[in-house]
């Protein structure tokens, strides 16, 4: 069985099983709370794009419940994983993680069902990307890149830009803007507002009735849905990656902004 392999392999992911049904249940966390995000290697960064192609290539797997841990879905950083990102290498290795977790997000062919507990304010993304997304009255989402000074290009500019439209996907980046559940439900982001008592209740209930049909069929219609959204990030990530770290770059006091300084400077005494 190919889920013993993995099932252990995370340390921000938990995976549980229910082997009748095919339901996945993967939990995102930090040391058993609430998950914060780090890029070190090893991080939750590259994790979740390994742990989806994993799932995605398990035959066993029929639906996934992907969740957060606690009162939040991810709004703080681990600084103690963000040591290792100076230099041209460190950077490409998180372009690379970035195109991993949105590819395999999208590669994965069974049915994706979100639950948000309260706030996601780093890459809501993650959560809203689902087939469903259950949200608490509670829950709300940001983006993370401007508030931090960097550019969206990691593939969250696709993301909103698809479920928002062009301009008002500007909107939600440049002024912060923080969406409350209601108003992510009116925009469609979420798809059902419960009681936080009662989102993982209704997400196995709903993930049971699609664990009925035939796999064929929900993996078809994952493909037919997901179809022009995986030609967008086949056209548009490597710009939007180079983009985000230009920005990044140039952010002051960014490891990387010292090395363009050393460059331009033996250029002009050459």
């Amino acid at each position: 069985m190919q889920f013993a392999k993995y099932k252990n392999s995370f340390r921000n992911i938990v995976l549980e099983r229910d082997e009748e049904s095919g339901i996945l249940d993967l939990r995102l966390h930090t040391d058993g709370g609430a998950l914060k995000w780090g890029i070190d290697p090893g991080a939750v960064h590259e994790q979740l794009g390994e742990a989806l192609y994993k799932i995605g290539r398990d035959p066993e797997n029929k639906v996934m419940i992907l969740r957060g841990t606690g009162d939040v879905f991810c709004t703080q950083r681990n600084i103690a994983e963000y040591r290792h990102i100076d230099g041209a290498e460190p950077m490409y290795r998180l372009m690379r993680e970035g195109r991993d977790l949105l590819i395999n997000t999208l590669e994965l062919e069974i049915p994706i069902i979100s639950v948000v507990h309260g706030a996601a304010t780093i890459h809501p993304e993650v959560p809203a990307m689902a087939d469903m997304v259950l949200a608490s009255p509670e829950a709300c989402f940001q983006d993370s890149h401007i508030p931090i000074g960097i550019a969206p290009g990691d593939g969250a500019q696709i993301f909103w830009t698809a479920v928002l439209g062009p301009t008002r996907a500007s909107y939600f980046f440049l002024s912060e803007e923080v969406l409350s559940a209601q108003e992510a439900l009116r925009l469609g982001v979420v798809h059902e507002i419960l009681p936080r008592e009662s989102l993982l209740t209704r997400a196995r209930e709903l993930a049971n009735r699609l664990a009925s049909k035939p796999i064929l069929t929900l993996r078809a219609t994952r493909m037919a849905v997901n179809q022009a959204l995986k030609e967008r990030i086949a056209k548009e990530a490597a710009l939007g990656f180079v983009s985000e770290t230009l920005a990044q770059a140039a952010a002051e006091g960014h490891p990387l902004v010292d090395d363009v300084e050393r460059e331009r400077s033996v250029r002009d005494k050459g």
